[in-house]
């Protein structure tokens, strides 16, 4: 599967697992939501997370999304992970909310809400996706 059909899958699905691994190696999985920026699959998240700490220590992640019927089609994206805190994350957390959810009724409310929450914006450079077959 081409890296630019996945992207267009995640644009319409927004329901997704993201792997990261843990440091003896085990994969840690948490239910997320995706949107894409630039090429670039992006994960809200808060700086006490492990799947943050995970890719801080190891920046691959594989996410795994899926339709909201959980059922059918899916894509896999694997790729490398960059982890950006605030203050820097705060314009591409306020993209990331308008791609999943539209405008927000106040963005003032949003932006204080974001560092409260210690907000971060994980991006993942896709650099394969699948599945390339069927089995």
């Amino acid at each position: 599967m081409e890296v630019s059909e996945a992207l267009g899958f995640l644009a319409a699905n927004r329901r997704a697992v993201l792997a990261t691994r843990r440091r003896d190696g085990r994969p840690q999985m948490s239910p997320i939501v995706v949107g894409v920026d630039a090429g670039d699959v992006v994960i809200s998240s808060r700086e006490t997370a492990m799947k943050v700490h995970n890719l801080r220590r190891d920046p691959r992640a594989s996410v795994c999304v899926f339709t909201d019927g959980f059922f059918g089609p899916f894509v896999q994206v694997d790729g490398t992970a960059t982890v950006v805190s605030l203050p820097g994350a705060m314009d591409g957390l306020i993209a990331y909310y308008r791609s999943v959810a539209g405008e927000h009724p106040d963005w003032d409310d949003y932006r204080a809400a974001m560092v409260r929450e210690r907000r971060v914006l994980i991006r993942v450079a896709v650099e394969h996706a699948g599945p390339d077959r069927s089995g």
